[in-house]
């Protein structure tokens, strides 16, 4: 007898048409697309009690945003910008002022699919260079107009959204170029707008791109690369998935400039000082609030990716696992670059999208004592020179058998990975096609505190009945790391997404974790800013604020916890009543 064919949903392969409201809310690429393999296709049915008649009419979203939204600013303002940005570098069209204000955070794609157009800019204007900003925002300045600033656009915090309209510049137009390499001092200049790939681009092939006379990279590779500028890494402190080996932007930065309404801010380019407080710091992962990003000098290294070195082991048990990852860290032989351990739920899902479950390999792991949902996969790789990769590898082998782990390494289980590493988050459009919600948060915890934040953040989400909630341990330090939860309900319904968002940003806070790694805080985190961190560092905040920005003109509404209202303090911002 034939077997009987299994049934393929209607996944979308259409590009999304141009002016659509699917490519406002399309992640990244209007063309790309990753569709959910049988193995996570079958999860979904049995986790969310569907059948294959659920999945033969998507909801696809691709009629044209034909809205007109007015123009609220004043004609005299318009024609006063125009002149100064030039006539082809402004736009009042409502897809572009939308395309400006909304991210990639799932709030935005959940309200564009619901028609929902809100909190937009006046305009959007494309600078040409940062004396057309010093102008701008100078004129901004004086006629009490709000700034927001546009990069890559991938913000998952609503770090851009216009809420008091005003102006938004793009950055990614015309401020994206290599400035400046210097290879003796191994750094590079930048503008801010210029996109992860270009360069990484530029930088591995400097030869050739910029009469270098080796190969380097910056080293930062967060999954949204391909969509994302350096500018947004900067203003949000972010990190990439090799932050393990190569830290996070604030070890990569060495120096910049802000155009701030009170002036030009410039810090100078050495590695280390000891001049004061550090001014760095003190603007990385200002999001906008104090003033415009217009060049950023990085630390660079070596290129040499003939040297990497990867592996992926399964514990037993989750404690096993992160007591295992705790040694690596702390044994003062070397740092993995990629270094990531699923816990169990997150493991059990990925055994069945790697098409594991079921199978002979997994009738052998069980009875080898690697059981469903208490096993846990670690997968990572080694950077830099090909001894220390060496080494680092060898280490991280020895502590891993110590715990009894099972080697994943010859069956190439992180190749795997890296080849869906910046197309995953494709999946969600598919998903949410068909009700489906998927999206994260993260967190930042010690060691010693990691277990309970799991245990907490977990219980909560889970408290709401057939939901997956999927967590991994990455970016690591020998003082803890960060705890990326995935969660994923059937539902698209805007308040309930919120509410559970919502729920689990106060389970992280109650849990004593960070309330956000690299992320950036935005406004969507920003009412348990000043709970977390204090009255007394939320008051320096203000006070730079006042200096940078007297008139607020600066990402007004909320980011950073400056200028919320009532009801954003009382968490409720963004709620749809």
């Amino acid at each position: 007898m034939a077997k009987k064919q299994e049934f393929n949903p209607q996944w979308c392969e259409q590009v999304a048409p141009p002016r659509s409201f699917r490519s406002l809310f399309k992640y990244g690429d209007p063309a790309g697309f990753k569709h959910p393999n049988t193995g996570m296709y079958r999860l979904l049915k049995d986790i969310f009690s569907m059948t294959d008649d659920d999945f033969k009419q998507p909801s696809l979203s691709m009629k044209s945003l034909d809205i007109e939204i007015p123009v609220s600013l004043a004609g005299s303002h318009i024609e006063a910008l125009t002149k100064l940005a030039g006539s082809g570098n402004v736009s009042m069209d409502t897809y572009d002022r939308v395309r400006a204000s909304y991210g990639g955070a799932m709030i935005d794609d959940l309200r564009l699919r619901a028609g929902i157009v809100e909190n937009l800019p006046d305009m959007v204007i494309t600078p040409l260079n940062r004396e057309d900003i010093i102008c701008i925002v100078s004129y901004c300045d004086d006629q009490r107009i709000p700034v927001y600033v546009s990069g890559g656009g991938s913000s998952v915090t609503r770090g851009k959204e216009a809420v008091r309209g005003g102006i938004c510049l793009d950055m990614s137009v015309h401020m994206n170029k290599i400035v400046v390499l210097n290879e003796t001092s191994m750094t590079v200049t930048v503008q801010p707008g210029i996109m992860g790939p270009e360069l990484e681009r530029m930088l591995n092939n400097a030869p050739q791109t910029l009469g270098a006379r080796g190969r380097y990279t910056v080293g930062h590779f967060p999954q949204s690369f391909e969509h994302s500028s350096v500018g947004g890494w900067v203003v949000t402190r972010g990190a990439g998935q090799n932050s393990t080996y190569y830290g996070k932007i604030e070890d990569m930065v060495i120096a910049q400039e802000y155009i701030t309404p009170a002036g030009t801010f410039k810090t100078l380019e050495f590695p280390r000082s000891a001049t004061g407080p550090d001014f760095d710091q003190i603007m990385i992962g200002s999001e906008g609030a104090f003033g415009v990003l217009v060049s950023v000098t990085l630390r660079i290294c070596r290129y040499m990716p003939q040297n990497t070195r990867r592996f992926s082991y399964l514990f037993k048990n989750w404690e096993d696992g992160l007591n295992a990852c705790r040694e690596v860290m702390q044994a003062e032989s070397g740092y993995p670059s990629v270094f990531r351990i699923s816990d169990p739920e997150e493991t059990d899902v990925a055994m069945r999208m790697y098409h594991v479950h079921g199978t002979p390999a997994d009738i052998l792991l069980r009875r080898l004592g690697y059981q469903p949902m208490q096993r846990c996969l670690l997968l990572g790789t080694a950077d830099g020179d090909r001894g220390f990769a060496r080494l680092v590898a060898r280490k991280v082998q020895q502590i891993c058998r110590k715990y009894h782990a099972f080697t994943l390494t010859p069956f190439r289980v992180t190749q795997a990975w890296e080849k869906s590493r910046y197309t995953d988050p494709f999946m969600r459009e598919d998903l949410l096609d068909f009700g489906i919600t998927i999206d994260t948060l993260e967190c930042a915890v010690t060691w010693a505190n990691l277990a309970e934040v799991h245990e907490k953040v977990r219980s909560f989400i889970k408290s709401r009945p057939r939901t997956i909630c999927m967590t991994h341990l990455s970016h690591a330090y020998p003082q803890g790391g960060n705890l990326y939860f995935i969660f994923v309900i059937r539902s698209n319904d805007i308040n309930e997404y919120l509410s559970l968002q919502y729920g689990i940003l106060e389970a992280i806070n109650k849990a004593g974790a960070a309330m956000s790694h690299h992320h950036g805080i935005g406004k969507q985190t920003a009412p348990w800013l000043e709970e977390q961190i204090g009255k007394q560092q939320m008051d320096v905040i203000r006070v730079l604020c006042d200096h940078f920005d007297p008139h607020h003109i600066m990402n007004p509404g909320g980011t950073l916890g400056l200028d919320m209202t009532e009801q954003q303090r009382n968490k409720r911002w963004g709620f749809r009543e």
